[in-house]
């Protein structure tokens, strides 16, 4: 607002009888144009040192103007790099042994995104988010609600991890062709579904994770409100034993989420994944996603990953607001 300010009185001043000082501290104001309705556009910027007299006394453009609306141009605060933040707060996690991780955040209230790693991923359970979506897209389309029973599936397989419902569904939705189309709508480019019943070998990257959640949480999805709110009201109720993951970066219960967690019987080596909603402590309201392989115990995976939800959000949480623009306008 100083530069607005500066630029008023700039604006209104009267010619001077007096010799102006020859160093004076004072906003240089430069004229860009006037409009065909008289507004004056004028770029404020802080100046100290010499001033000639010919510099500080306002152009013919600016004095024609008279007491006429002067718009002092927003003052656009340096791109904020948050794939650089997000990386440097994750120097904080330490994987260890043959642990690999990957997380992506986008913060709801600015819009603003971050990913670390780029690698696919086994989905294990997460893939039920997804299978649940596919489900209820392909729904819309055929315009008609779930089934009893296929709502009872939905239930388990949610709050409850269950298998056998989510093998239920797989089945319903057209197994990996099904979710690949409908995948496909949703935005998703790095997402291939696992061969056969294998639905927890889909292969996934925390970018792909990130951009499903905003079709579940977001304003601009290709599901029903109805179809977002029945997903998300499931994904607020899981069951006490699996209330971890994202949900470590939260400001206590504020959290929807899903987990999905899978020993490699080729390797003995666990797949331990999260995703959902959070609301930090800032007030901001945040999705994550977070994939992680090659912890010796599932305990180990669990740790690797809530550390990275919380690292992840803490990069946004300090730097909230950082690339807002500041403005100003001045009229008589």
């Amino acid at each position: 607002m100083e530069s607005s300010r500066a630029a008023r009185r700039n604006h209104r001043a009267r010619p001077s009888r007096r010799r102006p000082l020859p160093y004076i501290a004072l906003a240089t104001v430069a004229v860009v144009g006037v409009t065909a309705a008289g507004t004056v556009y004028v770029k404020a910027h802080a100046h100290s040192g010499a001033v000639s007299s010919s510099a500080a006394a306002p152009s013919a453009s600016a004095s024609a103007s008279g007491s006429r609306e002067a718009t002092v141009e927003p003052v656009t605060q340096p791109t904020v790099d948050y794939d650089a933040l997000l990386a440097k707060a994750m120097t904080s996690v330490t994987p260890t042994g043959d642990q690999k991780v990957s997380v992506a955040v986008l913060d709801l209230t600015s819009g603003e995104s971050a990913t670390y790693g780029s690698a696919a991923f086994d989905t294990a359970s997460i893939v039920k988010v997804d299978i649940l979506a596919t489900l209820l897209l392909q729904a819309q389309d055929a315009g008609r609600q779930l089934t009893a029973t296929e709502k009872s599936y939905a239930t388990t397989m949610i709050q409850n991890s269950d298998n056998d419902s989510a093998t239920a569904l797989w089945d319903i939705i057209g197994t990996a062709d099904g979710l690949d189309a409908a995948n496909k709508t949703f935005g998703l480019t790095g997402t291939t579904g696992g061969a056969g019943p294998l639905w927890g070998l889909t292969q996934t990257t925390a970018a792909d994770q990130l951009t499903l959640l905003q079709q579940v949480f977001g304003d601009d999805s290709k599901l029903s409100s109805a179809s977002q709110s029945y997903i998300q009201g499931l994904m607020k109720q899981i069951e006490a034993d699996q209330q971890w993951g994202v949900s470590a970066a939260a400001d206590g219960s504020k959290w929807a989420l899903k987990n999905g967690w899978l020993a490699r019987s080729t390797t003995g080596l666990w797949d331990v994944n999260s995703i959902g909603r959070v609301t930090g402590t800032d007030g901001d309201a945040y999705l994550v996603a977070v994939l992680s392989k090659g912890s010796t115990t599932q305990t180990k995976g669990i740790t690797l990953i809530e550390a990275a939800a919380k690292a992840g959000v803490a990069a946004f949480g300090e730097n909230s607001g950082s690339s807002t623009a500041a403005s100003a306008s001045a009229t008589d």
